[in-house]
């Protein structure tokens, strides 16, 4: 059971590796936002298989940590890009667009 474990904590680092370099290189900041994302839940997984395979308890506390900080950054790059995209808006208040503009 502690090698296949092993096999998924190898394959769930390889995951973590393919989500860094699309932080590093994403050419929109939805995919870099995505990207954190399953960097996020892919070491929310590896801490939860190592703490399976190593009988650590402690792990898993810290895999629901990890978890919630992960939501708490979605919120944040939400709340982040809607102030953005109201600030960009150039049509001005009160004025609705129209088709034929």
């Amino acid at each position: 059971m502690t090698l296949m474990l092993n096999i998924v904590a190898v394959f769930l680092l390889g995951n973590l590796l393919v989500a860094l370099v699309r932080i590093w290189r994403g050419p929109h900041p939805a995919d870099r936002m995505l990207a954190s994302q399953l960097f996020g839940t892919t070491g929310v997984a590896l801490l939860l298989v190592l703490a399976e395979a190593q009988a650590m308890a402690s792990l898993r506390d810290v895999a629901l940590i990890l978890a919630l900080l992960s939501v708490l950054a979605v919120v944040a790059f939400v709340t982040r890009v809607v102030g953005i995209d109201k600030a960009t808006e150039e049509t001005p208040p009160g004025r609705k667009e129209s088709a034929h503009d």
